[in-house]
């Protein structure tokens, strides 16, 4: 079983990945932490490798291969990425989202992008930014908007639930399907 764990920045996906993972004894793989590598490879900072995915497809083509490869190789994993369902078809296909405001605020306490979200204003900033270069990206390379419900087997809203109950609505549609 392959799951693959779609949404909006700040919506959770990492946090719930991690939890599915555990219950449900699989492997966690997250585009998130792959880009993370790619940006501290390059020594920039997330937000500076998306402007440069912007000019230069190579970047999201890396990232597309990987995920490919492994839809194809493994098994029984989860995976966390906003176009993880496009390239892993074969996978039980979940989408996250939230407010935007919980989002920012979700991003602006997480440890790992501290970088450039020094306060709330300026973590809306950036989450907008990134979201508008993810959008151009993707429709552009893809002709895909990763935000419609229609590609999607669930989709939650996480803006008033803990990641523990989301966590636990996905392994009991999973378990159901």
């Amino acid at each position: 079983m392959i799951i693959t764990l779609s949404g909006t920045p700040g919506c959770g996906k990492s946090t719930v990945a991690k939890l599915v993972a555990s219950k449900l004894n699989l492997k966690r793989y997250s585009t998130g932490d792959f880009m993370r590598d790619m940006a501290e490879q390059k020594k920039i900072s997330i937000f500076e490798l998306n402007q440069q995915a912007e000019q230069d497809q190579s970047i999201d083509e890396e990232l597309d291969q990987r995920q490919i490869m492994l839809g194809r190789n493994e098994d029984n994993f989860i995976i966390d990425g906003r176009l993880s369902f496009h390239f892993i078809p074969n996978s039980k296909k979940i989408f996250l989202d939230a407010d935007p405001n919980i989002r920012a605020e979700r991003i602006l306490a997480d440890d790992i992008r501290k970088e450039h979200n020094i306060n709330i204003d300026t973590t809306k900033e950036n989450m907008k930014k990134r979201e508008e270069s993810e959008k151009k990206r993707y429709k552009e390379y893809y002709n895909l908007d990763p935000n419609n419900p229609e590609h999607y087997d669930l989709v939650i809203d996480t803006s008033n639930i803990s990641a523990k109950e989301v966590a636990e609505k996905i392994v009991e549609h999973i378990n159901n399907s």
